[in-house]
Parts: structure tokens; C-alpha cells; sequence
């Protein structure tokens, strides 16, 4: 018995998709110019300052380590400015460090407290703690300069941080309640089922589901302690215990009054860089964590 083939379909005409119309691309065009305007100018604002400092920091001008020609004089002063630059450096890093490990461990703490348990007051104590932004930030650190005075932290690196941690917890405290607030409670409910503690379920399941409200605070705790200069000014007495910026700061008129601009623009330079690259590294986490608590579940 023979087969015969049947004959192919006859294969169907691609529709072709039609070119848009030129008026409307001038439109689409014409309705983004205003803000592509706006935010180019935004950015221009901001970055500028920063741009004219790396600029003036290696420019050659009058009263500055850098007289004849563009090079790095600047930096070699601010490098051997007292302690060093390194060492600034190094208070700065742990401060900041510090201030970050220990808001992350509070507010991560206080938000799940606030965000899964109910206990008489929490709403009370919850706007008690906001109500520490409402405080002028210079009334308060007289007492703790006492407070550490009594305790041994005075002048120590350790007490910096306690103190910046203290400003930065409402706030801190705030963004974690409402990103856990976004997580569906179902989540955490299974793994109590499942037989995990309340903390093994935070440290588990919950956790990685509020990152990016634990990037934005850190991020924040960074950026405060790292650019903080009153706190330094009243606590640390040390030359050698300093962090950058108050070392910045003392560099500006170390000479009969003499502002040094070309030093200070090198001290400038060097405070911004870990912040714009932290900031541009997880700026996407960033902006999540903002929005985490704008839609629940």
C-alpha cells in the first residue's frame, strides 16, 4: 500500500509591523524633553560641587601645596597632616563600621518586635522612639558626654559610635517595622509550624526578604557617622582619635588662620568617594528598601 504526501499549507504572510509614524515619535520625544531637562539639571546641581573640588584639589593656585602645575601636592599635605591620613582614615572606618553594626542590630530587633508581636504600650513605646527626632541634635550631647564620662567611653571610639547609633535609631527603627510589615505574615507562620523559634524564623525567613530595607539603613548609618562632625567635636579630645572630617576641618586654618583650600578640597574629595561609590553600588537595593513598606504583601 502506497502513501501519498499531502501538500504543505501554504505558509501564512507575516504581518508587517507598520513604522511609526513620525508625528507621533515627535510627540513621545517632545513630551519626555521636560523631564529629561529637569533631571539632567538636578544632576548637574549635585555633581558639580564634587566635580569642582577633584578639580581644584589637583589645580595649581596661590597658598596651596600645589603652586606650579596640576599634581597631587594637595594630597601629600593631607596625607601628612599630624596622625596621617591613614590613620583618619581608620577612625573613620571603624565609626562608621561600629555605628552600622550596631543600628542594624537594634533596629532589625526593635522593627521585628514592633512588626510581629503584641504587647501592651507597643504603640506608645513605638512613638516614643520616633518622638527622639523631634530633639534638637546638639541638646543632647552634653548629657551623653556625661553619660560617658561616668561610664569610661569618653573619648574613645567605641563611645562615637553609641552616641551616633542613639540618632540614628528612630529612623532606622521605623524603616525595618515597615519592611516587615510588608512581608506577608503567612511566611514566618509556616516556619513557627515548621518548629523554628521566633528568632530562628527572623534570622531565616525573614531577613532575606527585608534586604533591601537592611541596605537602606545601614547605608544611612554609614553616610551620617562617616560625614558627622559635632559629635567628634564635643566627644573626641584625642588629635590621634579623630575621624576625617573634624581632621579636614582643623587642616583649614592650621596656618596663622590661613585657610588651605587646595588641602581642604583634597579632604573633600577623599570623604565623598566611599560614599558615592557605596551609594552607587546599592543605589537599586536602595530604592527598594524606600518602597518596601508602599505595597504590603
Amino acid at each position: 500500500m502506497t502513501t501519498t504526501a499531502l501538500p504543505a499549507a501554504p505558509a501564512r504572510p507575516q504581518a508587517r509591523r507598520r513604522p511609526r509614524a513620525p508625528r507621533s515619535r515627535l510627540a513621545g520625544v517632545a513630551l519626555r524633553t521636560p523631564y529629561w531637562v529637569l533631571t539632567g539639571g538636578l544632576a548637574l546641581v549635585f555633581v558639580f560641587p564634587l566635580i569642582w573640588a577633584g578639580v581644584a584639589s589637583v589645580a595649581p593656585q596661590p597658598g596651596s601645596s600645589q603652586v606650579d602645575g596640576w599634581g597631587l601636592g594637595n594630597y601629600a599635605t593631607l596625607m601628612e597632616y599630624q596622625a596621617g591620613l591613614p590613620q583618619y582614615l581608620l577612625n573613620s572606618t571603624l565609626v562608621s563600621g561600629m555605628t552600622v553594626l550596631f543600628t542594624l542590630v537594634a533596629s532589625v530587633l526593635g522593627g521585628y518586635a514592633f512588626s510581629r508581636f503584641k504587647f501592651p504600650g507597643r504603640n506608645v513605646l513605638f512613638l516614643l522612639t520616633l518622638a527622639i527626632l523631634m530633639v534638637p541634635y546638639a541638646t543632647l550631647l552634653i548629657p551623653l558626654y556625661v553619660m560617658l564620662n561616668a561610664i569610661g567611653l569618653q573619648n574613645t571610639l567605641v563611645g562615637l559610635a553609641l552616641v551616633l547609633t542613639v540618632f540614628q535609631l528612630p529612623f532606622a527603627t521605623f524603616m525595618m517595622r515597615i519592611s516587615f510589615d510588608a512581608v506577608p505574615r503567612e511566611l514566618d507562620e509556616a516556619a513557627l509550624v515548621d518548629g523554628c523559634s521566633s528568632f530562628r524564623a527572623l534570622r531565616t525567613v525573614l531577613l532575606p526578604a527585608v534586604k533591601p530595607g537592611v541596605i537602606t539603613v545601614g547605608l544611612f548609618a554609614f553616610l551620617a557617622a562617616w560625614n558627622d562632625f559635632v559629635a567628634p567635636l564635643i566627644l573626641i579630645s584625642d588629635s590621634t582619635k579623630v575621624p576625617l572630617p573634624l581632621a579636614v576641618a582643623n587642616l583649614r586654618a592650621q596656618v596663622m588662620g590661613i585657610v588651605d583650600y587646595g588641602a581642604t578640597e583634597a579632604g573633600v574629595v577623599v570623604m565623598a568617594l566611599p560614599c558615592v561609590v557605596l551609594f552607587l553600588l546599592l543605589q537599586r537595593h536602595y530604592v527598594r528598601g524606600f518602597m518596601s513598606g508602599a505595597l504590603k504583601g
